[in-house]
């Protein structure tokens, strides 16, 4: 099979299964382990109220997210490199 057949064979079975299932459910406990990911890490103990811990965590959240876009806005903002075959096309 080459690359590109196997490209639509995996895009087909990818519309199938979306056709079968709502993608919500087929992602919420990616989702649920994505976020609990924050509360761990802003309350590892359990020791917080958890209206606090939510509290924390969705400020946990909201700095990794700004992160990524600051590393994102700095990649653009970054010359490329030369290219090694001195541009040649």
């Amino acid at each position: 099979m080459t690359p590109g057949e196997r490209t639509l064979r995996a895009r087909m079975a990818a519309y199938v299964l979306h056709s079968r299932y709502d993608s919500r459910e087929l992602t919420a406990p990616a989702r649920r382990a994505f976020n609990d990911r924050f509360e761990k890490e802003v309350d590892p103990d359990g020791n917080l109220p958890p209206a606090e811990r939510q509290r924390r965590a969705e400020a946990a959240r909201k700095a990794y997210f700004t992160r990524l876009a600051l590393k994102s806005a700095q990649a653009r903002r970054r010359p490329e490199p030369p290219a090694k075959d001195g541009g040649a096309p």
